[in-house]
């Protein structure tokens, strides 16, 4: 099944340990920002941390890289998520710092 990858990059003024430390903090709140809610499960990987979402019925496999001073977010949405994919970027460039960087 054919997938529409979705790339926004983030900058921060944190530090890689401080964003990271955010970030882990505030994971959970991943499953409001899909339409309908989600499950969402997580890993580390050094600073990266590999996620997979379910949301609408689909499997949506994402990451997210923290460097010193950028957050870099992959998202690969499947099927029918892919006719989301625009709103869903527009979402995540507008509030993702919000969401992944609260403190």
């Amino acid at each position: 099944m054919p997938t529409q990858p979705i790339h926004v990059d983030m900058p921060h003024k944190l530090g890689r340990t401080e964003a990271k430390r955010r970030i882990a903090d505030n994971i959970h709140k991943l499953a409001s920002f899909f339409p309908g809610g989600a499950s969402v499960t997580h890993q580390w990987q050094g600073d990266r941390l590999d996620l997979a979402i379910g949301a609408m019925g689909q499997h949506v496999d994402a990451r997210i890289e923290v460097e010193d001073a950028l957050i870099r977010c992959h998202v690969a949405l499947p099927g029918l998520l892919g006719m989301m994919a625009k709103p869903i970027e527009a979402a995540l460039r507008a509030k993702g710092s919000d969401l992944l960087l609260e403190d």
